[in-house]
């Protein structure tokens, strides 16, 4: 059986009918950048992350580097952030003339650790960008109670988590200075191209984002900062118009299709939800976990990919690749160890869950459209592997 990683055809066909006019509307009007579409989005947006203000912006990585512009992260500034993620995370951080300051990850979900945030702050430190990686929340009250003790940026990146919540409930987005989405054509709610959107609680900053996307201009042609092109394009804003009232129920899909890995995982004695980063002659697997070990928080996960932690990563793949099975590494090269970072000289030995992670993970398929046969079949796959 063919089981894709993602197939973005199928999420297509049920919302064809409501695009296509849509975008032949747009075409008609030549109303292509920002206008009534990206405003609708921005206002359905603010009130689902919990935010006042919503900005929509031309990508993820345009989000970040926009927030680190409005709040004025510049050379000199220490941003923290964890080692391993999207390479947007740390590379916006540099475009600013900012230090990445890489720390490790918390073995459980992955997200980055709060204890070694702390650990790394120093005098120089402006901001900490906590990422929710793969559709779950970081633990954010160790991170926000840090930030207001030392009167710290955060700038949450979300760009693989909107609708995810944090154990009280708190939409990711809302609980730093600013949140940062992507709607690249992968994420749980994808545009037609790339797209994101920065949110805020805070006025002077939601006032100076709008101002920034535009090359800081206010009124036309007057310019008091430098801002940049980070429209948003109104098709983009279109689609996602049309998506968005399906977020939720796509979110569920996915959530319902985790579950049936895990208890198929678990009833097979195959795989554990432990924190632990070990193997033995049972447990092969280690499955995503929505809580903190010692904390307890439990987050509402969203499964923007479904990574697990397996034993002879390399070897299973190409195993599930063999048997017409999609799979993805995320991410094979720590932040610590890109030749574009050299010159930061990190002990390449001082983030070992980051390190073992990249080595020893794997996306399975996991997107909403996804069947009980599919999901079956690639356990099954998996199955077969190790009782070789």
């Amino acid at each position: 059986m063919n089981v894709p990683l993602l197939d973005l055809k199928l999420q297509y066909q049920t919302i064809k009918k409501e695009v296509e006019p849509k975008l032949l509307e747009i075409a008609e009007s030549q109303m292509l950048i920002l206008g009534k579409e990206v405003a609708q989005l921005e206002k359905d947006l603010a009130e689902y992350c919990g935010a006042s203000y919503a900005v929509g912006v031309s990508s993820g990585t345009d989000a970040l580097l926009i927030a680190l512009m409005v709040l004025e992260i510049k050379a000199g500034d220490e941003v923290i952030l964890p080692t391993y993620s999207f390479f947007a995370t740390a590379g916006v951080v540099a475009r600013v003339g900012a230090t990445p300051v890489f720390v490790d990850s918390d073995p459980v979900t992955f997200n980055i650790d709060p204890k070694a945030v702390k650990a790394a702050v120093t005098d120089k430190t402006k901001a900490i960008i906590p990422v929710h990686l793969y559709g779950q929340c970081a633990d954010m009250k160790p991170i926000c109670d840090l930030a207001e003790e030392l009167n710290l940026y955060v700038i949450e990146d979300c760009a693989q988590a909107i609708g995810c919540q944090y154990s009280d409930g708190s939409p990711v987005g809302s609980m730093g200075t600013i949140g940062c989405y992507s709607f690249y054509p992968t994420k749980n709610l994808g545009a037609f191209g790339d797209g994101g959107i920065v949110v805020t609680k805070d006025k002077a900053i939601g006032e100076k984002l709008m101002r920034a996307r535009n090359h800081g201009m206010e009124p036309k042609y007057y310019h008091d900062f430098v801002g940049g092109n980070f429209r948003l394009d109104a098709m983009q804003a279109a689609v996602l118009n049309i998506k968005f009232p399906h977020l939720n129920d796509w979110h569920q899909a996915r959530r319902d299709n985790a579950d049936l890995y895990t208890k198929l995982f678990i009833d097979a004695g195959l795989a554990t939800q432990e924190g632990v980063l070990e193997f033995d002659n049972n447990n092969k697997v280690r499955l995503p976990k929505a809580v903190y070990k010692e904390s307890g928080h439990k987050n509402y996960h969203i499964y923007n990919q479904y990574v697990i932690h397996v034993e002879n990563r390399d070897n299973l793949r190409k195993h599930l690749a063999d048997n017409s099975i999609g799979s993805e590494i995320y991410y094979p090269v720590p932040f610590h160890k890109q030749g574009c970072f050299a010159y930061l000289n990190n002990d390449e030995s001082a983030f070992p869950v980051a390190d073992k992670l990249a080595a020893e993970t794997i996306a399975l398929p996991i997107f909403a459209e996804l069947e009980s046969d599919q999901i079956k079949c690639v356990f099954d796959t998996i199955a077969e592997f190790y009782k070789k």
